[in-house]
């Protein structure tokens, strides 16, 4: 077995090519790179147009490889749920984009493995945090209204642990 060399990158969902970052990275190890780009591609296509971290090990003697795909960004996730093509320029006056409930609980479920929230609720928090920063609407009310709401505890009967 040979020695294993790590190429982290951030490639976009679906679009990886076998230009920078990762003809770069993996040309010099002797290997296949477009057949990496294509694992990569069908790993990441549920994650289209959206920028998704991940990390290839390569054995440079077997020319094995394999691809672990990370969760995109938690603001990327809220994109892809609202529909916006990005927060608002203007999160404290101009409020663009909505999220529903179950699309909150969608992307604080995805998030879950990074956050240092102990509970779903505290993910939650986190996301709606996000939804504030980018003015994000979440069941179509202010997300500072819903935050407040969420601190009142008036849905926790709506965030199961599983």
């Amino acid at each position: 077995m040979g020695e294993k060399k790590f190429v982290n990158a951030l490639v976009v969902g679906g679009g990886a090519d076998a230009g920078p970052p990762l003809g770069p990275a993996l040309g010099p190890l002797g290997m296949n790179v477009m057949m990496i780009v294509k694992e990569i591609n069908e790993k990441t296509k549920d994650y289209s147009g959206m920028r998704v971290p991940i990390k290839i090990s390569v054995d440079t003697e077997t020319k094995e490889f394999d691809v672990e795909v990370g969760i995109p960004t938690t603001s990327a996730l809220i994109v892809k749920e609202s529909g916006v093509e990005k927060g608002s320029g203007e999160p404290n006056t101009k409020l663009n984009g909505n999220l529903d409930f179950q699309q909150l609980l969608k992307i604080a479920n995805a998030k879950r493995d990074q956050s240092y929230g102990k509970t779903l609720k505290a993910v939650v928090r986190e996301v709606v945090g996000s939804c504030i920063s980018m003015g994000v609407k979440i069941e179509e009310k202010d997300p500072r209204e819903f935050q407040k709401e969420l601190g009142e505890g008036k849905f926790d009967s709506k965030i199961t642990e599983n």
